[in-house]
């Protein structure tokens, strides 16, 4: 993993509900974090930049600390955390003002002193001034200076955004880091898309080789969209762990909806997508709608199927790999352009090729298709198959010709990025202009 240089490191620590996330989304200014008051909801670690004060730092929201939720994710949940707090320069303790100090916030608080990191104390759900006299309460932990605000009504933000510049540790002007982050080369944005369980979050730990991502049988263990940068070569790359995009019925809480949209639009937000099949089940009706997905987005993929372990055949193992990959061309034939890999994130066979063919993608997206040839190549496809007549008219093609420059974003529905997301690497998708005697007769 690889962070940008001398942009320090800030951790939102507390229990469950008490805000972390939405004090997160303040700072970032984007909603990134999912916002519930059902405790339990962030497990992953997400972190993003905020650049709302005279200095950029990075935020990390870590899942609830001595959390709630499943008892089989609460140890994962809990490194998680930990492997953030070890990695920070500066730890902001939130509290809840409304429910008061409780023997958990006493028993953190001990712990972080512990840590021997500079604490800021931050004092949540202060939305006015008849609640200042809350906050007395939380004397008694011993930690100055403390900041009272409303994560969800921008109040006292920036205040806390002034301690935490003074708090941060000397790295020269600030000026000059602000100038240095804007000249970051920015990372190619890959989203890790699939099933509920298919592997998602084992592949990408497998890639960075850490446990950024909580892995577990759990169905639905992300529930956020998490950004996991990492450089190899040279080359910087941002993978984004996507929650499981499941259909959408009747029994589906609040939570998982709003899961699955983050993970649409995460789709939408990449540069490159990776789809992550399960080979123990085979592709599915879903596995269909979310390829579908990435090809109304117009994003260049990636198809892996994954687990191989459990299915690999102790002789024929080239033949299977044959025939698995064919079935698979088979049922998802619309995207029969994207490379097909046969991995296991648990043992780590074939990960590294990923690499091999995102660099394959990104050269055939450099190609440029000759004016003579692609109008040969359309006039025989006419002549294979004449386009229908419409109203006694047929369309005809007059001349083609590919545009110097493409889009990954569909004119309807622009994606707005958050400050350290604006820009990645030159990766277009190839497109063709046609002149014709009618567009409207194109089907």
């Amino acid at each position: 993993m690889s962070e940008p240089a001398a942009i320090p490191n800030v951790a939102i620590v507390g229990r469950p509900n008490v805000g972390k996330s939405a004090l997160f989304n303040r700072l970032v200014g984007r909603k990134i974090a999912i916002v519930h008051d059902q405790p339990g909801i962030t497990r992953d670690r997400i972190s993003a930049i905020c650049d709302r004060g005279a200095r950029p730092f990075t935020v990390w929201d870590t899942g609830g600390i001595f959390g709630a939720g499943e008892s089989e994710l609460s140890v994962q949940v809990h490194r998680a955390a930990e492997e953030a707090l070890r990695e920070s320069d500066l730890l902001l303790l939130v509290v809840d003002a409304k429910e008061g100090l409780s023997p958990v916030d006493e028993e953190l608080a001990r712990a972080l002193r512990k840590s021997q990191k500079p604490v800021l104390l931050v004092i949540n759900k202060v939305d006015a001034d008849k609640h200042e006299p809350l906050t007395a309460e939380f004397d008694s932990l011993g930690f100055e200076p403390t900041i009272a605000i409303s994560a969800e009504h921008d109040r006292g933000i920036s205040d806390l955004i002034d301690q935490i510049e003074r708090h941060l540790p000397s790295v020269g002007v600030s000026r000059e880091i602000k100038r240095q982050t804007s000249d970051i080369e920015h990372p190619l944005a890959v989203a890790i898309v699939g099933r509920p369980n298919v592997g998602k979050s084992s592949l990408i730990n497998s890639i960075v080789r850490g446990e950024r991502a909580i892995v577990s049988e759990l169905p639905g263990t992300t529930r956020d969209a998490v950004d996991v940068l990492y450089e190899r070569d040279g080359q910087k790359f941002v993978f984004i762990d996507t929650a499981g995009i499941r259909r959408r019925g009747k029994h589906s809480s609040s939570v998982e909806v709003f899961s699955v949209m983050r993970a649409e639009r995460s789709i939408r937000r990449a540069d490159l997508c990776v789809l992550i099949i399960d080979l123990t089940m085979g592709v599915t009706a879903q596995d269909k709608r979310i390829a579908g997905l990435i090809q109304k987005a117009r994003k260049p993929a990636i198809i892996i199927l994954n687990k191989w372990d459990q299915v690999k055949p102790r002789r024929g193992e080239q033949q299977a790999v044959r025939q698995v990959v064919e079935e698979t061309g088979r049922r998802i034939f619309f995207l029969e352009y994207a490379p097909t890999l046969i991995t296991s994130a648990l043992t780590g066979e074939n990960v590294d090729k990923i690499f091999a063919s995102i660099e394959k993608i990104e050269h055939a997206a450099r190609q440029r298709t000759g004016t003579g040839v692609l109008n040969r190549l359309l006039r025989q496809a006419f002549e294979a198959n004449p386009p229908p007549l419409v109203k006694g008219q047929r369309l005809k093609l007059f001349y083609a010709a590919q545009t110097r420059s493409g889009g990954f974003q569909t004119a309807e529905e622009p994606v707005q990025t958050l400050p350290h997301e604006t820009q990645h690497r030159s990766f277009v998708v190839p497109e063709f202009v046609l002149f014709v005697n009618d567009p409207s007769l194109m089907n």
